[in-house]
């Protein structure tokens, strides 16, 4: 069996400064490589915090004896450099992409590739892009190929939304994090945006960890549900060992999700469902 990407034993995750109670406590998680999996959950679960935990973006705690990998190796105990180096093997698409709003979009697309560029290459990339061949193929795979040049405060949340996306086509990372890529879509562009995504990942074999409040299509997509509740991990299972039961009492108290499904239809199903 292959080395797991990443693993997490009785990982706590505290938000800096905060005095109340983990933001993720006593976490247990394993992600083969090429794996794919969707964390569902209640808002302020703790889905956004594992995600950047992931990216090694957030420290965790180390009171309680957890333990951290990632790429084999803990990135915390790492020099600044060879972190650094570390995340370029990941990337992390929030849920509200940082572009920068007077900039072009073929110039914000492109620079997923800053890591991997020279200083010369990334100052000469502003004023002329040096690939947007690149950026156009990337674009048009989420129906964006005619923003190309357009502003970015110009674009709408959906298209920003995919935009950021598009950074994620030129990256080189093994390890796709995405924070509810979903939120400011229709159905139709949910159903192209995901199918994407997992075509990516699968053709470079590089594991895909998505956060989705859209049960239904947490369920019709990936074969791996991970469920968070307060911090915690309320249940990690194959799709199909998911019940009713165990989503009513995940969201006990929570605000039910659209058209929520039955979880014993067929993926096919939930699928069209999901476009209808």
């Amino acid at each position: 069996m292959a080395s797991p990407l990443y693993l997490l034993e009785r990982l706590t995750v505290r938000h800096f400064g905060a005095a109340s109670a983990p933001a993720l406590h006593a976490i247990d998680l394993a992600i083969a490589p090429g794996e794919q999996l969707a964390l569902i959950g209640p808002s302020g679960a703790g889905k956004t915090t594992l995600l950047a935990t992931l990216a090694c973006n957030h420290q965790p705690q180390s009171d309680d004896g957890g333990r951290y990998t990632a790429f084999g190796t803990d990135p915390w105990a790492l020099d600044n450099a060879a972190r650094h180096r570390l995340r370029a093997r990941l990337f992390l698409a929030p849920q509200t992409p940082p572009l920068p709003p007077r900039q072009r979009v073929v110039t914000a697309v492109l620079a997923a590739r800053l890591p991997h560029w020279s200083l010369w290459t990334a100052l000469r990339s502003l004023f002329k892009p040096v690939d947007p061949e690149a950026a156009y193929r990337a674009l048009a795979r989420f129906n964006l190929g005619d923003k190309l040049y357009s502003r970015v405060d110009r674009l709408s949340g959906g298209e920003r939304q995919r935009c950021g996306l598009a950074r994620l086509m030129l990256s080189d990372a093994q390890a796709l994090l995405v924070d509810e890529p979903l939120s400011a879509l229709d159905p139709a562009l949910s159903q192209l945006t995901l199918a994407t995504l997992q075509q990516e990942a699968r053709e470079r074999g590089a594991a895909l960890v998505c956060s989705l409040h859209q049960v239904d299509l947490a369920l019709a997509n990936f074969p791996r549900i991970v469920a968070l509740k307060k911090g915690r991990v309320a249940f990690d299972l194959p799709r199909e060992q998911v019940t009713e039961a165990m989503i009513a009492e995940l969201y006990l108290g929570e605000q039910p999700p659209a058209n929520a499904p039955s979880v014993h239809e067929s993926p096919e199903k939930l699928a069209i469902g999901a476009c209808l």
